[in-house]
C-alpha cells in the first residue's frame, strides 16, 4: 500500500522489521550468531595466546619466567634482555639475522622469478611435452619438502658447495605451487590479444614477458614472494643438514642450538625466548605491507 504525500506523489511506506527501528533492516542475531562469535573470539585467543607469552616473557628475567604469573608482567626488562642478546657471543644472534633475511630476500625473489617465468611459459606457450612436464610439477607440490633433502645433500655434495649459503639458497628457488600459481594467474589475467598485438608490433617474447605480462601479474608476483620468503625465513631442517659453521646459520637453527644448550647453560634460555620474539618482528612487518597484494593474489580465479 502506498501513501499521499503533500505534493500528490505516492511514497512506499517504510519498512520496519519485527521488534528493531525504523529503518534497520538486519536481522535479529540469534543463538547461532552468538556462538559463531564465541568460536571466532575462541580462535583468536587460542592463535594468540604463544604470542602473547612470549612478548610478557621476553620482559622478565631468568628468575622471573618460574617465580612470576606465567601471561602477565613481572618485570620490565625488554631492554636489557636485547642489550645482553646482541652482545651475547659476539653478536652471533645480530649474524643470524642476518643470514636469515639474506637467505630470504635472495632465496624469496630469485624462487619468484623462476616461478613467474615457469608459470607464464606453461600458460602462453606452445612447446612439446609441456601437459607432461606440468603434470610432474604437480606431482612434486605433493612430496614433502623434508623427503627432498637428502637427494639434495648428496647432490651438493658432489658439487662440494655444501656447507656454503648456497647449499641453503639453491634448493629453495624450486616453488611448485608458484609455478602453478603463475599460471593460473597468467591464464585468467593476461588477455591474449595484448600478446599478440605485441608481437605484430615486433615483440619477442622476453619482452612481451618483461613489458606486457608482469605488470598484469603483480599481484601473483606479491603473492608468490611472500610465500618464498616466509618459508626460506621459517626454513629449519635444510639448514641443519647443510650447514656446519655456526656462521652461517640462520636463525631458526641458531636458536635451536642455543636451546639444545639450556641443560648446560641455563642462561640461554631467555636469549632463546627473545630471539624467538624478535624472528617473527620481521614476517609482521612483511604481512603488514603486503597484505592487500596478497589478498588479491588470492582471489584470482574465484570471480571470473
Amino acid at each position: 500500500m502506498t501513501t499521499l504525500t503533500k505534493a500528490g506523489s505516492t511514497q512506499a511506506p517504510s519498512r520496519k522489521p519485527p521488534g528493531g527501528k525504523e529503518g534497520d533492516l538486519t536481522r535479529p542475531r540469534g543463538p547461532g550468531s552468538v556462538l559463531s562469535y564465541a568460536v571466532l573470539m575462541l580462535m583468536f585467543a587460542y592463535f594468540l595466546l604463544p604470542f602473547w607469552w612470549i612478548l610478557v616473557a621476553s620482559t622478565k628475567s631468568n628468575d622471573g619466567l618460574f617465580s612470576s604469573p606465567a601471561l602477565w608482567f613481572a618485570d620490565n626488562g625488554l631492554f636489557d634482555n636485547l642489550r645482553e642478546l646482541f652482545t651475547f657471543s659476539d653478536g652471533i644472534y645480530l649474524r643470524w639475522m642476518l643470514n636469515s633475511a639474506f637467505y630470504a630476500a635472495v632465496g624469496g625473489v630469485g624462487a619468484t622469478a623462476v616461478a613467474a617465468m615457469a608459470g607464464y611459459a606453461f600458460a602462453k606457450l606452445r612447446f612439446p611435452g609441456r601437459n607432461l612436464l606440468f603434470n610432474v610439477l604437480l606431482g612434486l607440490i605433493m612430496v614433502p619438502a623434508t623427503a627432498l633433502v637428502l637427494p639434495t645433500y648428496l647432490l651438493l655434495s658432489r658439487a662440494g658447495l655444501v656447507d656454503s649459503i648456497w647449499a641453503v639458497i639453491l634448493p629453495t628457488l624450486l616453488n611448485p605451487f608458484g609455478v602453478y600459481l603463475f599460471r593460473v594467474y597468467a591464464n585468467d589475467m593476461v588477455p591474449e590479444e595484448m600478446l599478440e598485438a605485441a608481437r605484430i608490433d615486433g615483440a619477442g617474447e622476453v619482452r612481451i614477458f618483461r613489458s606486457v605480462a608482469l605488470p598484469v601479474m603483480r599481484p601473483a608476483l606479491v603473492t608468490v614472494l611472500l610465500f618464498s620468503i616466509v618459508a626460506t625465513w621459517n626454513n629449519f631442517f635444510l639448514p641443519l643438514v647443510m650447514l656446519q659453521d655456526s656462521t652461517l646459520y640462520p636463525v631458526t637453527l641458531g636458536l635451536h642450538t642455543w636451546n639444545s644448550q639450556i641443560p648446560h647453560n641455563p642462561d640461554l634460555q631467555l636469549f632463546v625466548i627473545v630471539g624467538a620474539l624478535l624472528s617473527i618482528v620481521p614476517l609482521i612487518v612483511a604481512f603488514l605491507f603486503l597484505q592487500r597484494f596478497w589478498r588479491s593474489g588470492l582471489g584470482v580465479g574465484g570471480v571470473k
